[in-house]
Parts: C-alpha cells; sequence; structure tokens
C-alpha cells in the first residue's frame, strides 16, 4: 500500500479520529523514513502534545514487558486510551522486530483502545529506535492518554530513554544485583519511580534497603523529586495500583513544578539536533574528492593536518555545497 502526499492529511485525520489502520500506516511511514515524512510530521504537529509518556525501563529479565501489560489494565480501567511502543533488538537478517506485539500483550489485542507497536532499534544505542520521538507524536496526536515506551536492556547506555519521557520507571529485579548495576549505570539521575518487580522472591527486602541508602546519598533540594520505591508481583498484579498512584503523584509534580515543559522542550531539543546531525552526515557521504570526510581523515592520521583544522576544512565544504 503507498500513500501519496495528496493522502497524508486524509490518512492523519483518520489516525486522529481513532482509525488505527490508519495510524499503523503512518507509523510504517515513520520507522521506513517514507519521502513523505516531513509532509506528516506537518500535519502531525498541531495534533500533538497532550498524552503522558511513561518509559519502562531496566535489565533484560526484569519483567517490563509484564509491568507494561498490567500498567495498560490499570489505565484502562481509568478510562484512558493507552498506547505502548516496546523496543526490541533488530533481526540481523530483516531488520525487524523480534518479538512480535501481538504475542506479548495478547490481552488486549483485540481493545480498539489500546494500540501496541514492537519497533526495531535497527542498532540504534541506547535501546530506542532512531524514529521513536516521530511515532510518540503520531500516537499523542491520535489521541492517546498515556503511552508506555518499555526499551530493550541494554546496559549503561539505557539511560536515553530519560529524554523521551515525562516519567521514567525504573525496574530491578531481587537476586540479580540490579540494585548495585543501577548505582553504576546513573539509573538514580534518571528514575522517577523504582519499581521492584518479582517482590515474591526472598531478596525482595535487601533490595528495596539498598535502594533506599542509595537513594538517601542523593542531593536534592526541598522541592525536588524523590523517587518513591514500588514493590510489585506483576504477574499477579500486586502492587500496580500503588505504582500507577505514584506515576500520578510524579505527573501532578511536573506540572506544578514547571518540570514537564522543561522536559518536553530538552525532548524536542534532542529531536531537532538527532535530525540535524542526521541531515549533516548525510551531506558528509555525498562530499566529493579530497574535501569528504575520507581523505581529510587520512591526512589526519598521517599527521599532515590538525584535526580542527580538518573539520573546518569539512563544515567550508559543506557550506560550499548547499
Amino acid at each position: 500500500m503507498t500513500t501519496s502526499a495528496s493522502g497524508i492529511p486524509e490518512l492523519v485525520e483518520r489516525a486522529h479520529g481513532g482509525d488505527p489502520r490508519a495510524l499503523a500506516r503512518l507509523v510504517s511511514l515513520i520507522e521506513d523514513g517514507s519521502p513523505r515524512l516531513r509532509g506528516v510530521m506537518r500535519a502531525l504537529a498541531p495534533l500533538a502534545g497532550h498524552a503522558r509518556v511513561i518509559g519502562l525501563t531496566g535489565s533484560p529479565g526484569a519483567g517490563k514487558s509484564t509491568v507494561t501489560s498490567a500498567l495498560v489494565t490499570a489505565y484502562r480501567g481509568q478510562g484512558l486510551r493507552v498506547a505502548v511502543l516496546a523496543i526490541d533488538p533488530s533481526s540481523p537478517f530483516t531488520g525487524g522486530a523480534l518479538l512480535g506485539d501481538r504475542i506479548r500483550m495478547q490481552d488486549h489485542a483485540v481493545d480498539r483502545d489500546v494500540f501496541i507497536r514492537s519497533m526495531a532499534s535497527r542498532g540504534h544505542l541506547g535501546g530506542l529506535a532512531a524514529a521513536t520521538p516521530q511515532v510518540v507524536r503520531a500516537l499523542d496526536a491520535a489521541r492517546f492518554d498515556v503511552i508506555l515506551i518499555e526499551t530493550v536492556g541494554v546496559g549503561q547506555i539505557e539511560v536515553e530513554i530519560a529524554s523521551m519521557a515525562d516519567s521514567v520507571a525504573v525496574l530491578v529485579v531481587p537476586g540479580m544485583g540490579d540494585s548495585i548495576q543501577a548505582a553504576k549505570a546513573g539509573i538514580l539521575e534518571i528514575a522517577d519511580v523504582f519499581v521492584v518487580n518479582k517482590a515474591d522472591r526472598p531478596q525482595a527486602h535487601e533490595t528495596v534497603r539498598d535502594l533506599r541508602n542509595m537513594l538517601a546519598l542523593a542531593e536534592r533540594g526541598p522541592g525536588d523529586w524523590k523517587p518513591p520505591i514500588v514493590t510489585t508481583v506483576a504477574t499477579t498484579g500486586d502492587g500496580v495500583a500503588e505504582l500507577t498512584g505514584k506515576l500520578d503523584k510524579h505527573w501532578s509534580w511536573l506540572e506544578r513544578s514547571g518540570e514537564r515543559e522543561r522536559r518536553r522542550v530538552a525532548r524536542a531539543h534532542e529531536e531537532v539536533a538527532a535530525l540535524a546531525l542526521g541531515a549533516l552526515r548525510g551531506r558528509m557521504s555525498r562530499l566529493p574528492g579530497e574535501s569528504a570526510l575520507g581523505p581529510l581523515a587520512a591526512r589526519v592520521a598521517d599527521g599532515d593536518l590538525d584535526p580542527y583544522a580538518a573539520a573546518d576544512e569539512l563544515l567550508g565544504a559543506l557550506s560550499g555545497s548547499q
């Protein structure tokens, strides 16, 4: 199925009106980097900016998919429309997502007010697909109240989720050393809520204690948010109501403190910078002859040119190629 530039406004209107097939088509256009993407973004921009974006991250095996599914159930119980982006590892053969969206959350597959999409990270560092910000905008424009982003657990560079979400829930599991890894990976700085999942395990109390001790060492002002620690057993639903309550409190704090607007501006800042850098790299790859990056790099490696001078030459060549 192809979509002409003239058909973009109609497609966006249908998605805005709740048509899941139109929304799926928009997401595909974004993921594929369609030449019509600029028109899509232009049409979506005035319709977005209302949804709550919640990121869920943590090490593999922490139960992110189960917690995500439980949150979908909880928010649907409140009458809210929910979208889920599950960022999966890429297949080395097709570049697609290894895990199907319908397989992981079958309970919600027939609910028209739930939209679930698996996206391939396609090697993008940080566990998030490069197209995620644009897809979030499409989901927002489609009038979902809550957007849940579940990320690949990839270690320290997982902190990229902090730039994408209004609230970040970091999942840790008793007995896996996650609390220590959280301190090493800088997770303490990005977590708005800590979730000790699989809390029916024997070491749950020790994990909560370790997290509390580490949080006590963090420097915070009197008006700053202090991340709460919630224990859950997502397979049974235990603790999920408390988790949604803490996320609601964080949302209220974001509004009250002005942090919500600051985070959204920061998110847009990162998105614009990433798009500009991507366009710049594309232009660099098309530079001819001695002005291209490869020959300049060779001269720097040989000592014929210093890197600052090489960068100046490259920027000059890019300016001249406009």
